[in-house]
């Protein structure tokens, strides 16, 4: 039997973070936790990235996963934006390389994608899907942390083989292979 896979997501962020973990039980994935660390804007740009170095560190330490999946910085017009997430995005993938965790990254189009079947997919409908993909309880009402879990479950698909060596490349092609695992309408 193979050893369960933790799987760390971030939707990184200066004010809000999402993070979800997921555990990779072979042929399904589980929920372990999904949720927010919120930043004071008005703290200095330097302990804000302090404190999500350290955030970081401590799901790390409190969950110990396998793997840190991590959502890509997208292309805006704001350029300060841009500067301030790219800054997040790093200081989380430093906490996770100073745990000697692999880091992977995907763009928000590929994490749609990945989940939806659509790279235009919106918010609410990437967490509809998680819905039925996980046992989630109420949606959270920030889409933070389901964003951080989308980017965990699309690692998940991106190079899970099961026990035929297929590998998924995202929601449809994962129902293609478990026609049974398909929600209820």
């Amino acid at each position: 039997m193979n050893r369960e896979r933790i799987i760390l997501g971030i939707d990184p962020g200066t004010q809000i973070m999402g993070y979800g973990l997921i555990a990779d039980k072979g042929k399904k994935i589980e929920l372990i936790t999904l949720d927010v660390f919120k930043f004071s804007y008005k703290e200095d740009q330097a302990l804000r990235l302090k404190k999500i170095f350290e955030s970081i560190l401590g799901l790390i330490d409190t969950y110990h996963p396998d793997e840190l999946a991590i959502e890509a910085p997208f292309f805006g017009k704001n350029v300060q934006s841009m500067l301030k997430l790219g800054r997040a995005q790093g200081v989380a993938m430093a906490a996770g390389l100073y745990r000697d965790i692999p880091i992977f990254e995907y763009s928000p189009r590929k994490i749609k994608q990945s989940i939806t079947g659509n790279g235009n997919a919106s918010k609410e409908q990437v967490a509809a899907m998680l819905g039925n993909l996980l046992i989630m309880g109420d949606v959270p009402k920030l889409m933070d942390a389901t964003d951080a879990v989308s980017v965990a479950v699309c690692h998940y698909f991106q190079g899970k083989p099961d026990d035929s060596g297929k590998t998924y490349k995202g929601w449809k092609n994962f129902l293609d292979q478990n026609p049974n695992r398909e929600a209820k309408k």
